[in-house]
């Protein structure tokens, strides 16, 4: 992937140095929540009016690029 994330922000002071979307008091975490609990684009930019598309594109991409890739063994079911 390698972008460049423009629309992260990392900042110790805010929001206890989380990962935000352009300063704002709005965490990556809580874009990709609200991306799951809104799957209808026009109902998450109600919610969150704030939010651009590209804004929610780096949010989704920047969590994909931090998660550790492992393998979890799962059990049997």
């Amino acid at each position: 992937m390698n972008t460049q994330f423009d629309r992260i922000t990392i900042d110790p002071e805010l929001m206890n140095g989380q990962p935000c979307i352009r300063s704002m008091r709005l965490t990556v975490r809580r874009v990709v929540e609200a991306v799951a609990l809104y799957p209808d684009r026009a109902e998450l930019k109600q919610e969150y009016p704030e939010l651009e598309d590209e804004d929610i594109r780096q949010a989704l991409e920047f969590a994909a690029d931090n998660l550790d890739d492992q393998i979890i063994t799962l059990g049997a079911a």
